[in-house]
């Protein structure tokens, strides 16, 4: 006897469920039967096809943006900059993910409007199709990175790959060049970290020296050296410097 309501409310559901899907069948037959279907305009799909084709490049953002772009030299830099300072969580990587973005978009203004004027306003216009945009646009990227790219860097990875040796710059397969540009990045990136420590590190060992010839053992170094250190990095304008060696860098 309890189970009679459930049966019955099941069953009232299902007859609804059916009468709901009769009539949206009979709506679309009838919208069908109404409105003729343009199969010349359904099978070109032009615009379906560029919202996938952004929305595919779009996910792929990220990607391009660290191993195409300068982003990478950029945040490495900071990152050593913050540890030679000693400044731990100042600034937080929120801010130097934010400057390092803003200075990727400096830098490599000049490759997006070449990019924007020969391949996103041509295609949004309908001149040139979703393939040849792509190609268009990875002209200006591909000449940015042939310039940061060391030679041997690029060998190695064109000698992995066994690829033909290129005669010329175009000939350069790109997933050869992407990878070979990366650690060209992170070589010339550690280099400058490794010169950026050594003004800091010369202060460190001073103080520590100098503490430990005044028996003061129980004070750790980094509380001396480190407004040591801030102050030297404000009296020489250091924001200025290397912000602006950075993008003298890659320019």
């Amino acid at each position: 006897m309890k189970r009679r309501p459930l049966i019955i409310s099941g069953i009232c559901l299902l007859l609804l469920t059916t009468f709901a899907v009769t009539g949206a069948a009979q709506t679309a037959a009838s919208a069908q039967q109404a409105v003729p279907v343009d199969l010349t305009k359904a099978a070109s799909g032009s615009l379906p096809l560029q919202i996938v084709v952004l929305l595919t490049l779009l996910s792929f953002i990220p990607a391009i943006l660290i191993s195409m772009t300068c982003f990478t030299r950029l945040i490495v830099v900071f990152h050593f900059l913050r540890q030679a300072l000693g400044t731990q969580e100042a600034p937080n990587n929120q801010i130097l993910i934010g400057l390092a973005l803003f200075l990727t978009l400096f830098v490599m203004s000049p490759a997006l409007t070449r990019i924007n004027s020969e391949a996103l306003q041509p295609m949004m216009s309908g001149q040139i199709s979703q393939t040849e945009a792509v190609t268009r646009a990875l002209v200006p990227l591909r000449s940015y990175m042939l310039k940061q790219t060391r030679e041997h860097d690029l060998a190695l990875f064109i000698r992995l790959s066994d690829s033909p040796r290129p005669r010329t710059a175009a000939e350069v397969p790109t997933t050869a060049l992407i990878p070979a540009y990366m650690i060209s990045e992170l070589k010339t990136a550690f280099q400058i970290g490794f010169v950026l420590f050594i003004p800091f590190l010369v202060i460190d060992m001073a103080v520590s020296s100098v503490l430990l010839s005044m028996g003061m053992m129980q004070l750790p170094p980094v509380i001396v050296s480190m407004p040591l250190k801030l102050l030297l990095f404000v009296m020489v304008d250091g924001w200025y410097l290397i912000v602006g060696s950075l993008v003298k860098s890659v320019l």
